[in-house]
């Protein structure tokens, strides 16, 4: 009687030479990318040492100069991020609407919508800071719309898929009875929403209080703009109470982000 052994394989010839081609193409572009980057072998082994003057030049930190300009600037930043937020909100609505299959049928409505939700998020905040920066000039408007524009993508999108995953039972219903269209999405969509809304916005505001802290180093207004003051003087002290301001409040930020998710959702 013969006996056939079975050999099992978790993955077939092409699956393995798939994966191996995938290994050789990453080593490669590892390689290619150290070679194009052209590090200075003095410059990457001295940087321990420049970190540790650097940080001495650092200490102790200036806490006199908190309340002559980081205070302000803190306050300018919390602004930036939301306002910002908010005026996101007036072009995030529209286009998650526009985006959603369940909400608009029309596929030219959704190829425009997913434009703008693509083009604002391919485009870096500090980008958004440098031409807003050459139209209105530095200051905290510039700030305020470079934090909005990059934010829309962000919003529009989650918002858009939180709307097309909603129970249709309810609106269903609703269309039943004849109500109205904005009945329907305020009374059928909006509280299915409600908690996914809250939760975007208030991530995005946690993100948007990290991103305008730094629109100050291109003239964007917040406390970047202290910071890029003090480095460019080699106010070292200075800059390191700059940088514990930052710390401080991205980290209560998120404590409060945290908090008002917990009561709200």
């Amino acid at each position: 009687m013969n006996t056939i052994n079975h050999h099992w394989q978790r993955f077939t010839l092409n699956q393995k030479l798939s994966r191996y081609a995938v290994y050789l193409l990453l080593i490669l572009s590892l390689v290619q990318s150290v070679r194009t980057v052209e590090v200075i072998p003095e410059f990457f082994f001295d940087a321990p040492e420049q970190m540790a003057d650097l940080f001495a030049r650092m200490w102790p930190i200036d806490f006199a100069y908190y309340p002559i300009s980081v205070h302000d600037a803190m306050v300018e930043t919390l602004n930036i991020a939301t306002l910002g937020t908010l005026i996101t909100l007036i072009f995030a609505i529209p286009l998650a609407l526009m985006n959603a299959s369940n909400i608009v049928a029309s596929p030219w409505s959704h190829w425009i919508a997913r434009f703008f939700l693509v083009s604002s998020r391919s485009v870096n905040s500090l980008v958004w800071a440098l031409l807003f920066v050459a139209i209105f000039g530095p200051g905290i408007i510039a700030g305020v719309l470079a934090i909005a524009f990059r934010s829309v993508g962000f919003v529009g999108k989650l918002l858009g898929e939180a709307i097309e995953e909603i129970n249709m039972g309810p609106i269903e219903a609703l269309q039943a009875t004849g109500a109205s269209w904005m009945s329907i999405l305020l009374k059928g969509y909006w509280p299915q929403i409600l908690p996914a809304f809250f939760s975007i916005v208030l991530f995005r505001w946690d993100i948007n209080v990290r991103e305008s802290a730094v629109l100050g180093l291109v003239g964007a207004g917040g406390i970047g703009v202290v910071l890029n003051d003090a480095m460019n003087l080699f106010e070292w002290q200075r800059v390191s109470m700059a940088l514990v301001a930052i710390f401080v409040i991205v980290i209560v930020a998120e404590i409060v982000v945290v908090n008002i998710r917990k009561r709200l959702i």
